[in-house]
């Protein structure tokens, strides 16, 4: 059932991507860092209370995953990853991620609130396993339905 739920999230995700962007994705060395960011009506209401995400107008996520693009497979990487979003006037709102494991996926989840057709410039920073780090820089205009 559990793989049944992260299947639907990760397919969710997938879709929504287009709308905002086409492939989310930042080679960083060997490193494939894969990311959407989304309003989190977007996410189903099942889905959404079994992974503890608040579903809002004016809530968002951010989903990150990492890939080892040098190993046959690419399997998920853990990772310590931390950011903040800033909205053209200059305020920053921290972003918590926190990590979903399901089998051998590995998914990092941060929400944060937004005002409707807020800009937010993202600046998150990776760190993943095998001393491996980078910067991840994305902006993207969110809309509260």
């Amino acid at each position: 059932m559990k793989s049944r739920i992260l299947f639907l999230i990760s397919t969710v995700l997938m879709l929504m991507s287009p709308l905002s962007h086409a492939e989310q994705l930042k080679n960083i060395g060997s490193l494939e860092v894969h990311y959407s960011a989304l309003n989190a009506t977007f996410i189903p209401p099942a889905v959404a209370k079994s992974y503890g995400i608040k579903r809002s107008s004016a809530n968002a996520l951010i989903n990150i995953a990492i890939l080892d693009k040098n190993q046959a497979g690419k399997p998920a990487l853990t990772a310590n990853i931390t950011g903040k979003a800033r909205n053209l006037l200059g305020t920053t709102k921290p972003l918590t991620f926190r990590e979903v494991r399901e089998g051998k996926a590995i998914y990092y989840l941060a929400e944060f609130r937004f005002a409707n057709e807020e800009k937010l410039i993202f600046d998150i920073e990776v760190q993943a396993q095998g001393n491996r780090s980078g910067k991840l820089s994305f902006q993207q205009q969110f809309y509260s339905e």
